[in-house]
């Protein structure tokens, strides 16, 4: 399932719950493996790598990647340097987010290669940020459809991945732990309000709650039993929250959460 427009009118409630979830997670020791998760419903993988490379754009090599997470089955330092290797050369001239897809070449000895991978990279400067999905050589390649998906959840999770790396530079590790404690515990309340503060923009008390409801995963008819007003009610608030916002529907909600 894609996070696109066309979702407005077919609410997947665990998908929005599980993105509210990783964005409450940034910054968190569990912040990839809560994304494993929210990606492997869409498109099955058995692992994920996010990483920060800075480039020297001039001797075009990678002077430093900074790893910000991973979650599954995990790679030896010689794999891992063998499977940045085909990137490289693809990200260094990039100047707009890109899907890249690399197929495990065939071997009488699958097990011992590379592992099927396909890449989502944002880029700003000599800064790129990459989201690497792996499958077995095992299995079957990443098809089109699914590399679609991929792509279609590439606007809200990369700008996540930089605003964690941004986290973790700072210092500002947050408690470890089920991401939905933190949600009880307001995590996402606070990083809503904080967005908020940055862009300068107010929003109502209704508006605000419309908006937290909807990220964390709630319906239309659920935020109108909550706040005992018309299902009408609840899709003015949303519609009034978003114009102030700039952003259009739940998914322009998210993605601006995300900093997008």
């Amino acid at each position: 399932m894609m996070l696109t427009d066309s979702r407005e009118h077919r609410p997947d409630p665990q998908l929005y719950l599980q993105l509210g979830e990783l964005i409450a997670s940034t910054g968190a020791a569990g912040f990839a493996e809560q994304m494993l998760r929210l990606v492997d419903v869409q498109v099955p993988i058995h692992r994920i790598e996010l990483s920060e490379w800075t480039l020297d754009l001039h001797k075009a090599h990678a002077s430093r990647i900074k790893v910000l997470g991973n979650a599954g089955p995990q790679h030896s330092q010689h794999e891992a340097d063998n499977l940045r290797k085909p990137l490289l050369q693809r990200i260094m001239q990039m100047k707009d987010p890109l899907l890249i897809a690399l197929k495990a070449p065939l071997g009488p000895h699958p097990s011992r290669q590379n592992a099927h991978q396909c890449h989502l990279v944002s880029c700003s400067g000599s800064k790129r940020w990459v989201i690497s999905f792996h499958r077995a050589p095992s299995q079957r390649a990443f098809s089109l459809s699914e590399l679609s998906q991929l792509k279609s959840l590439s606007d809200t999770l990369l700008p996540l991945v930089e605003h964690h790396g941004q986290l973790l530079e700072q210092g500002a590790v947050r408690r470890a732990g089920s991401p939905l404690a933190d949600l009880e515990a307001g995590t996402l309340r606070q990083s809503f309000g904080e967005r908020l503060l940055q862009e300068a923009v107010r929003l109502s008390t209704r508006e605000q709650e419309v908006c937290l409801g909807l990220l964390t995963g709630g319906t239309v008819p659920e935020m109108a039993q909550r706040l005992n007003v018309k299902n009408s009610s609840v899709e003015t608030y949303l519609k009034r929250a978003t114009a102030k916002l700039g952003v259009s529907g739940r998914h322009g909600l998210a993605k601006w959460m995300a900093g997008a």
